[in-house]
């Protein structure tokens, strides 16, 4: 029998301790994959909020605990506009709003000027009373003027799809009705997700008037990396209060993104310690279960080097295909949340490859762990021990 065949046959030995192996193994690797899927596609989809509109820096409050809950005065929007080396600036009041008579909650909510760069960046015109759209300035960041409206708003593709909603829709927010004025497509998928209204109206919902909670901030063609940092520092002596960073800097510091990575780890944790524990056991059984065959190999001049190396790959081909099978199954339970109604604009459908990548290089982890004793064990088997042990 080939070396493969020997370590097949082992496996196949035991069919249903197998199963019981792998069905742990690919529970355990695949909540992994799961739950860091999910921390990193939250973090995909929150960087693509500023990727998707080619935003090189983003200004916050200098030590808000919570970026996304900072509060800034919305007439620094305008002075870091006449910053050198600043194409443009516009400024965002970020939200949570619910839409009670249609039970959907939780949604994100933009506040923004809708003569801006930004606004029309989305591909919205502003409507007027009259029903008529006009043309965003692109340099309304610094005009002073916002002529949109207060009883408007604009759906993102996915939250108009949940409300059923089109443009001319009537919806109710704390009480007040607005209108639908357009739906929008994004490249990101938490945008998707999200509504957008005229700044003044979200300030004036949720009583936070004359704030923004964060400034996007796009910079000239002619700033290179290396500039940076000392644009950065410009931007930050316009006033005492305010912090600018990198947007993937932003993003990767921000509070809630860390708290997800952080959960999504402890928590694998768990399943991995139970995935390794079952791999250990399963292994290890099987050297025992084995003792008369492993000295009858060794009694017939196999080396302990070989010996241990049937162990090993056991051990490895079993939490590779655990890997591949948890793999796939969290990849099904991702598509299936992305698609219910309550997880819709928030989770990526897929797994990212490097997801998949950290899946293999912990399941193969597991399998190296899980084969060091139940090896050496074997190694240290004599052929006269398993002479006795077949008597």
């Amino acid at each position: 029998m080939s070396f493969l065949g020997f370590v097949f046959k082992s496996l196949l030995r035991r069919p249903f301790r197998t199963f019981l192996t792998l069905a742990a193994l690919a529970t355990a690797i695949g909540s992994v994959m799961a739950l860091v899927g999910v921390a990193d596609g939250f973090a995909d989809s929150f960087r693509s909020v500023y990727e998707s509109h080619r935003v090189d820096v983003v200004v916050s409050r200098q030590g808000s605990a919570d970026r996304l809950s900072s509060s800034l005065s919305d007439d620094f929007a305008e002075k870091i506009a006449g910053v050198d080396g600043v194409q443009k600036a516009a400024g965002v009041l970020l939200e949570t709003m619910s839409i009670e008579d249609r039970q959907i909650y939780g949604i994100p909510a933009m506040g923004m000027r809708t003569d801006s760069w930004l606004f029309a960046d989305y591909g919205l015109k502003p409507v007027m009373p009259s029903g008529d759209s006009v043309e965003p300035n692109a340099d309304a960041a610094k005009s002073g003027s916002d002529a949109e409206p207060k009883d408007v708003l604009y759906l993102g593709q996915n939250l108009a799809d949940r409300m059923q909603a089109k443009v001319g829709d009537a919806v109710d927010l704390f009480d007040e009705p607005f209108t639908v004025g357009g739906v929008f497509q994004s490249g990101s998928v938490w945008e998707n997700g999200s509504m957008i209204m005229s700044l003044k109206a979200l300030q004036r919902l949720t009583g936070r008037e004359g704030q923004l909670t964060y400034i996007n901030v796009v910079l000239d063609d002619m700033v290179d990396q290396s500039e940076l940092e000392s644009l950065v520092e410009r931007i930050e002596s316009v006033d005492p209060k305010l912090l600018a960073l990198a947007t993937d800097e932003f993003v990767r510091t921000d509070t809630r993104m860390q708290m997800a990575s952080s959960m999504a780890w402890m928590t694998s944790a768990i399943a991995l310690l139970v995935g390794a524990i079952g791999t250990l056991n399963t292994m290890m059984t099987s050297v025992l279960e084995r003792t008369g065959e492993i000295g009858i190999l060794r009694a017939i001049g196999w080396p302990t080097r070989r010996v241990a190396a049937i162990i090993f790959w056991e051990s490895v081909f079993l939490s590779l295909v655990a890997t591949l099978i948890g793999g796939i199954g969290a990849a099904g339970l991702l598509y299936l949340l992305s698609n219910h109604s309550a997880a819709a604009g928030v989770l990526q459908p897929s797994i990212a490859p490097a997801v998949w990548l950290r899946g293999a290089m912990i399941g193969l982890g597991i399998g190296v762990i899980g084969a060091l004793i139940p090896a050496y064990r074997a190694t240290q088997l004599h052929p006269t021990e398993a002479l006795r042990h077949q008597g």
